[in-house]
């Protein structure tokens, strides 16, 4: 992969955010997006095939048909073969993996992957209607009023019960408080402007279910956002092409894509279960072990999503996630960090786009352009990983990546 470009995650949080102001509209962000990776490989000219992965521009735009908007980012893309791929929060790893495979199957030599979602079109409420279509939508009616908090929210109050509450919420405030110190560090993110002082104290506010649900906050969930991220994914031959030396690459070498039933509860709510597996995928064809990672781009749509993913790895035993946290090993000072530009919670969530700027991001550790975001890669831990979660642990994209050489 190489050639990563996002645009802002606009949404609240941004100072250039207002709801009672036009804003950028999905082809905007696509166009912005596309044509920024096609200015690193030398143009349109150089592309075979395209994919871009949205969740619910069908809802939130009116839109569909979105592979049509190809031509629209640049006339060369007219009449190359293009897709459009959905799998909820998963869509932008979907995105990749489609890119992978038609390089791997040999019908395209560069794949231009795009990944968008405009939401701050409609209310809170509504955004929370329709993205409860990423679970199963016939549990609606009795489900929470903002469905996904509430679901995270059972299964923070499950992981409470076994492991114990003090312990894990100071650990979930410590998540809010690294993604928000990370995101400062990268002018794109939603919470570059954040200011305030006391992160963990804020974070460390008393649910209320009353007013929204019982065992999260509004600090410990990511918030609505709008934005796209594009990748280049590319043969050897397909670099050569974009004059593009290796060293500004990063190598695909592993990968787990699995789906679990959406029509049934988790097997276990303190667990992460498919995210295990398909993590556990990953590194197995990748050849390497969890300790070998030396940074992780992981599903936090909610802090207790990210502490959980945190054992899903294996980097903490069941229930240990908590002291793994605490202990500062997630920090991007510590012994692997996380989310280096702030994750979901930190740099946004916009939905259809999360696994494509997951991939952004690891491509710039790796390869040093990361900027005030730049951490010092571990040459003992020299792998990239992302997870890319989709519904309540349902739809799951893990990839491992290695610097070019």
């Amino acid at each position: 992969m190489v050639a990563g470009y996002n645009t802002i995650a606009l949404g609240t949080g941004r100072k250039e955010f207002n709801p009672k102001k036009e804003r950028p509209g999905l082809e905007e962000y696509i166009k912005e997006s596309g044509q920024g990776t096609l200015k690193k490989i030398g143009g349109a000219k150089n592309v075979d095939e395209c994919v871009i992965g949205n969740f619910m521009a069908s809802r939130f735009n009116r839109q569909a048909n979105l592979a049509a908007f190809f031509p629209y980012i640049d006339d060369g893309l007219r009449y190359k073969p293009a897709v459009r791929v959905e799998g909820a929060c998963a869509t932008g790893g979907l995105a990749l993996m489609t890119g992978i495979k038609s390089v791997l199957a040999e019908t395209a030599e560069v794949v231009l992957v795009i990944g968008v979602e405009v939401q701050n079109t409609v209310k809170a409420i509504y955004c929370a209607d329709y993205l409860a279509g990423a679970g199963w939508f016939k549990n609606r009616k009795d489900g929470h009023a903002y469905f996904f908090p509430g679901q995270f929210s059972d299964r923070a109050g499950a992981y409470f019960e076994k492991y114990g509450r003090d312990k894990t919420r100071q650990a979930f405030a410590r998540w809010f408080r690294n993604a928000v110190e990370n995101a400062r560090l990268c002018a794109t993110a939603q919470e570059y402007h954040n200011t305030t002082k006391y992160l963990e104290e804020l974070a460390m506010m008393e649910p209320n279910g009353k007013s929204f649900v019982d065992n999260l906050n509004v600090f410990d969930c990511s918030k609505v956002s709008d934005g796209a991220s594009a990748i280049a994914i590319v043969s050897e031959e397909g670099l050569k092409r974009c004059g593009i030396p290796v060293s500004e690459a990063v190598e695909v070498i592993g990968w787990g894509q699995i789906e679990e039933d959406i029509t049934k509860p988790p097997v276990d709510p303190t667990e992460l279960t498919t995210t295990k597996q398909a993590i556990k995928m990953a590194l197995a064809s990748a050849g390497i072990t969890r300790d070998q990672i030396g940074t992780a781009e992981i599903h936090d749509c909610f802090t207790v999503a990210g502490l959980m993913c945190m054992e899903a790895i294996g980097f903490a035993e069941k229930g240990k996630g908590s002291d793994f946290i605490l202990e500062g090993n997630t920090a991007r000072s510590g012994k692997v960090p996380i989310n280096t530009t702030g994750g979901l919670i930190g740099w946004g969530h916009p939905t259809g786009g999360t696994g494509v700027h997951q991939a952004v991001t690891i491509l710039e550790q790796l390869t040093g352009k990361a900027g005030d975001a730049q951490i010092t890669i571990n040459p003992n831990r020299p792998y990239g990983l992302t997870v890319n979660m989709g519904g309540d642990d349902k739809s799951l994209v893990s990839i491992v990546y290695k610097r070019g050489k």
